[in-house]
């Protein structure tokens, strides 16, 4: 516009004097430099002033993190401010969280802390980290009018104390979350501190990788590796007539195996064990070189595998010989028992050899136990184990048979010790006339020729089934392993009994069983099924069609040993004689093998009650792993298998429940080296 207003000007002056030219060049210089000369000066006075306040504004910031610095350092260690400093350029705001998440040593590595707590404390410190980041971003894009507050309108004051205010908050809150991060590491720590045993560490040196398994048996392996192959090349070299090697690898077989000698960890070996390694190494290379084939070593280490298996499989089956022995052996000390207390009894008058309160045995308002046994000391701690968990003894009677070798000691035994208030009552199978071979199948054919060859030519190669050791056990062939199918024949004016094995133990009062409704079945008992395990199919013969078409393979099994019987739904469906008729159809043993419980399986099909598991708890013979919460609360614990209680094959930790209920303090027991 000044521009315009000067060439206006110029026009008017030279149609005034257009002769005149000096004086129209002057006017036209100052016309337009003059503007020009005005915009450069003022553009360099405010660049000025932006470095006026550039410089003010970094004092500012200066002083503040000189203000931070300071507060820090009073927080946190020289290493931490220092890795704060270097990396913050870098990565931005940072929060304790990433120090201790960063790599600086092995020392600091988070380890067993609750993962949900950590990442919920860090996400949210660094949200707020980078949101306060973001902030800071913006101030310093409008540092140059915040910092002139002498012209600030009051929303723009308010707007800065809110500001202040938020960055103040956010400030709390990552110390907040820092301080409750570092609890929640520290408590972390004293745990694993308490878990770690003191004596270890002051044993071994916990930052050495060779200490991390005390029972290293890696040498061991390199041992037997090496065994191995000397054998194979031992073959090699005799086929090959290498005889010198030979002998020398026969040589440092025989002392690497000496030096082996039953050792199963590193710790086991002598310091010779090294030098052997190398000597014997040193040999199998010598050998490898001389004799390897790949094809005739691969057929050497075929036929040892294959040799191992047939010792592993003979031994195996020499163990389980050896253990269904065992199983079967009455111990001397319970035998020796059995002696003294049959001497006693027989020397004493007929009129001691009474039991009282015979008025009891046929008293239907009372509890019943049918108890059949030939051992003395097992049926004692049964009778035992009964009448001190009963709340009223003397509503007890106890229906014990027993065979007549062990009858006078089985009758003197509770002679001598009798069972509190309870009623018992001892009687021997052998005297039963009724129970003879034309009237029971089994007992018919325990006296057949091909059941004497099944038990008693049991390794003969030509009886069938010879490996199955365990279908021949001698109770088989005793009548008191059968005579549980006769109850309402034996006690024909009860209504309810409660059959018990002696290899039990009571631990609660069983009373409450006559008072569970069986809803008109036969037997009650527990069920011991778990998904396929002690199903039918596991006991009976279903590729034999009188099995298949008349029982379900997945049909839940149970256990005897403790069981509700109803005598008279017993003699309404004539149980009894569901027995003798397979019984009768089983003479080959087709069906099932030997036993109680496969004909017990199809007897009671469809008749039997399950009952609470805490009734009965089994496998105290076998299992090893049996719930000590389920033994504890069961009312009957059973040591079914062969490790019975009174056996020293018996498995300790079960034992002691078992033994409370013994009087070890009996002169009986004494005199015949029975003890716990």
């Amino acid at each position: 516009m000044a521009l315009k207003r000067g060439l206006s000007s110029v026009r008017v002056l030279s149609n005034r004097s257009s002769g005149s030219r000096l004086p129209i060049a002057i006017l036209v210089f100052f016309s337009v430099l003059a503007p020009l000369v005005f915009f450069v000066g003022r553009g360099l006075y405010i660049s000025d002033q932006n470095s006026i306040q550039s410089d003010f504004s970094k004092q500012n910031v200066d002083w503040r993190e000189r203000l931070a610095l300071q507060s820090i350092k009073n927080l946190f260690t020289k290493e931490v401010v220092d890795f704060v400093t270097t990396s913050t350029a870098d990565l931005g705001p940072l929060n304790l969280d990433s120090f201790r998440k960063g790599n600086l040593s092995a020392s600091w590595k988070v380890v067993g802390v609750e993962t949900s707590v950590q990442d919920n404390a860090i996400s949210k410190s660094n949200q707020k980290a980078t949101d306060l980041k973001q902030e800071t971003s913006q101030d310093k894009e409008g540092k140059f009018l915040d910092d002139d507050h002498s012209h600030d309108t009051p929303a723009k004051i308010l707007r800065r104390q809110l500001r202040d205010n938020r960055r103040e908050k956010w400030a709390t809150e990552l110390v907040r979350q820092d301080e409750k991060v570092t609890v929640k590491l520290e408590n972390a720590a004293i745990e694993r501190s308490k878990a770690v045993d003191s004596a270890v560490l002051g044993k071994y040196n916990l930052w050495r990788r060779e200490n991390e398994n005390v029972n290293s048996d890696s040498t061991v392996r390199l041992m037997r590796d090496q065994i191995i192959m000397a054998k194979v090349y031992v073959s090699i070299a005799k086929s090959k007539n290498k005889l010198d090697l030979q002998k020398e690898l026969q040589i440092r077989l025989k002392e690497i195996q000496q030096a082996l000698g039953e050792s199963t960890a590193d710790s086991g070996l002598p310091h010779s064990a090294s030098e052997k390694i190398k000597e014997m190494g040193k040999v199998l290379s010598k050998a490898r070189e001389q004799l390897f084939d790949c094809k005739l070593v691969t057929g050497k280490l075929r036929a040892m595998l294959q040799t191992s298996e047939e010792q592993v499989r003979r031994l195996k089956k020499q163990s389980m010989f050896l253990s269904q022995l065992a199983a079967k052996t009455i111990p001397y000390s319970i035998h020796c028992l059995s002696l003294r207390l049959t001497i006693q009894y027989y020397l004493l008058p007929q009129e001691k050899r009474k039991f009282p309160r015979s008025e009891n045995l046929e008293n239907p308002n009372l509890y019943h136990y049918a108890l059949f046994s030939d051992n003395v000391l097992a049926a004692s701690v049964v009778v035992n184990s009964t009448t001190m968990n009963a709340k009223d003894p003397s509503k007890h009677v106890f229906h014990l048979i027993t065979n007549k070798l062990n009858f006078g000691a089985m009758n003197m035994w509770f002679l001598l010790n009798p069972p509190g208030k309870a009623t018992i009552h001892v009687e021997n199978v052998d005297e039963f006339k009724w129970l003879n071979s034309s009237y029971s199948p089994v007992l018919r054919q325990l006296e057949t020729a091909s059941m004497k060859e099944y038990y008693f030519k049991a390794d003969h190669p030509t009886v069938s089934g010879s490996s199955n050791m365990k279908y021949r056990n001698p109770k088989y062939l005793s009548m008191l392993n059968h005579l549980r199918f006769y109850l309402p024949q034996v006690y024909p004016n009860l209504d309810k009994i409660l059959f018990l094995d002696d290899d039990i133990v009571v631990q609660k009062d069983l009373t409450g069983l006559w008072s569970v409704d069986l809803h008109g079945k036969v037997n009650g008992a527990v069920e011991t099924c778990g998904q396929s395990f002690h199903r039918f199919d596991k006991y009976l013969n279903f590729s034999n069609h009188h099995i298949s078409q008349n029982f379900d393979p997945n049909a839940c099994g149970w256990a005897y040993g403790m069981n509700m019987f109803d005598l008279k739904v017993w003699k309404k469906k004539d149980i009894t004689g569901i027995y003798h008729k397979w019984q009768n159809m089983n003479e080959d043993r087709a069906l099932w093998k030997l036993g109680t419980l496969p004909p017990g399986l199809i007897t009671f099909y469809g008749l039997t009650h399950p009952l609470e598991k805490s009734w009965h708890v089994l496998g105290l013979g076998y299992n090893p792993s049996v719930d000590k919460k389920e033994i504890e609360h069961a009312a009957v614990i059973h040591y079914n298998g062969n490790m019975k209680p009174w056996l020293d094959l018996a498995m300790t930790k079960y034992r002691p429940y078992w033994t409370k209920y013994v009087k070890y303090d009996h002169h009986y027991l004494r005199s015949c080296n029975l003890s716990e």
